[in-house]
């Protein structure tokens, strides 16, 4: 009997580590959910401006990221190797969550270089902490059955976040588009960061528990443009990185045009009822996930992450024609069926791609593939704001105008809701049909990681 079989799940520890997703999930959900609405309609930065603030944010991550990644990977300390930057990172990324609300009201040039240099601190700050506490879970956990009752904890704990994100801050500011609101998002991050603070906390105090078989020293570990290379050669990360820049496509959209769409689709000014609705659809998301943890009993990964990205699809479809708060209950609740498919299968899959990776190299490198990972999921918000800057330009909305012509504002939302995720969406499906680790292929790598494992912890247990 294998190591992964007699592997023992333990609700406190998951409990405990999942504490960090929470944070991690808390700041970045709160910063896309209204960021962009925050400094378009409130500082009024027009959209093109914006975009390029975006495009500049993501060339910086085309470093940052991969770095954060490669460099955990290569560290070796008597604390661990993801613990260190995990306890430098949770207070300042509390401190710069605050700071995203608190822009110079000099000019316009004040207003959109502080956008931009705050946009960049958070990133970087973030990810420091993201990549390291989402790295934990394939090291931690190892058999599949236990990477799936983690992983069912892990994403209750992401939906609670979530919903957390988008309905708190309405308890702050009544309407998310009205300037009068405007210190107010300075109150709502206060809050946030102290709720973030406590989870980080819990995470360092009783979630973390590093194996010292994962440890590596730099002589062993590949190289900064090696490690990059070797990533972006693994067939199986390739078609997963495709389909989870697609899904981060459309899980950084719906937040950020909610508030808009909300106003002005769905006549909506209330900014809590806004955010119940997209509360609503990552509370189903928490109920649907057990559904699609069955299906991945039954068919594997790949092809549950292709069925869920088709449910997807058809369930944003009525977001071209509904007009009322009732009709968005309903169809938010279905939208959650979707969400929770690309909540659910993400960190599994990149789990098994660092198993096939550590057969080939002999290193357990989750940081360089979430690190990459991470370029890719900002890659999206690229995408995401050219096509908002598309169709604004389009609408006549380049500045923000609440008194703009409501049909071409109405369609122009309803296309970003709908048309342009679908399209994302059917880009994700033919990249995961290429993915090579079948549910076959899955226990086969299991099998001979289990037997590396016995090795290196023989070797440690020799020294």
């Amino acid at each position: 009997m294998s190591d992964t079989d007699t592997e023992k799940f333990s609700l406190k520890h998951a409990v405990a580590y999942s504490s960090g997703l929470f944070s991690d999930v808390l700041s970045y959900q709160f910063f896309t959910f209204l960021i962009f609405t925050f400094y378009y309609t409130i500082i009024e930065i027009p959209i093109d401006l914006m975009t390029w603030g975006w495009i500049i944010w993501s060339i910086w991550n085309a470093l940052n990221d991969p770095m954060w990644g490669i460099l955990s990977d290569r560290t070796n300390t008597k604390w661990g190797k993801r613990r260190p930057y995990i306890i430098a990172s949770f207070i300042p990324l509390c401190i710069v969550v605050v700071l995203l609300w608190t822009p110079i009201r000099i000019s316009l040039l004040s207003e959109f270089l502080y956008f931009l240099f705050v946009i960049i601190a958070f990133d970087t700050i973030y990810t420091m902490f993201s990549i390291n506490q989402t790295s934990l879970f394939p090291e931690m956990f190892q058999s599949l059955e236990v990477r799936s009752k983690v992983n069912n904890v892990r994403q209750i704990f992401s939906v609670l976040a979530l919903i957390f994100a988008f309905i708190v801050p309405s308890f702050f500011i009544p309407r998310y588009t009205d300037k009068q609101f405007e210190t107010n998002y300075v109150f709502a991050g206060i809050f946030m960061a102290i709720v973030m603070a406590i989870g980080a906390l819990i995470l360092i105090k009783w979630g973390i528990k590093e194996k010292k078989e994962f440890s590596v020293s730099k002589k062993e570990s590949p190289s900064f443009f090696q490690s990059i290379k070797i990533t972006l050669k693994n067939r199986a990360f390739v078609c997963y990185a495709i389909t989870a820049l697609a899904n981060w496509y459309v899980f950084g959209m719906l937040p950020t045009i909610v508030p808009l769409y909300g106003e002005y689709v769905l006549n909506i000014d209330n900014s809590l009822l806004q955010s119940i609705l997209l509360g609503l659809a990552f509370l189903s998301a928490a109920i649907f996930v057990f559904f699609w943890r069955y299906i991945t009993h039954k068919i594997g990964l790949r092809k549950g992450f292709m069925l869920s990205m088709v449910a997807f699809i058809i369930v944003l479809f009525p977001f071209m024609f509904i007009s009322d708060f009732l009709s968005g209950v309903l169809v938010f609740f279905f939208v959650g069926l979707g969400l929770s498919g690309s909540l659910f299968f993400r960190d599994p899959l990149v789990g098994a791609v660092a198993d096939e990776d550590e057969l080939k190299t002999g290193i357990r490198r989750e940081g360089s593939f979430y690190g990459v990972n991470a370029l890719v999921i900002r890659l999206s918000t690229i995408f995401i704001f050219i096509s908002i800057g598309l169709v604004f330009d389009s609408v006549g909305w380049r500045v923000f105008d609440p008194l703009a012509d409501p049909a071409t504002t109405s369609l122009g939302l309803r296309f970003l809701m709908f048309v342009f995720p679908a399209i994302a969406l059917t880009v994700g499906i033919i990249s995961m049909y290429f993915y090579p680790i079948t549910k076959e292929k899955f226990e086969q790598i299991k099998e001979e990681v289990n037997k590396l494992h016995k090795e290196k912890a023989a070797r440690i247990a020799g020294k």
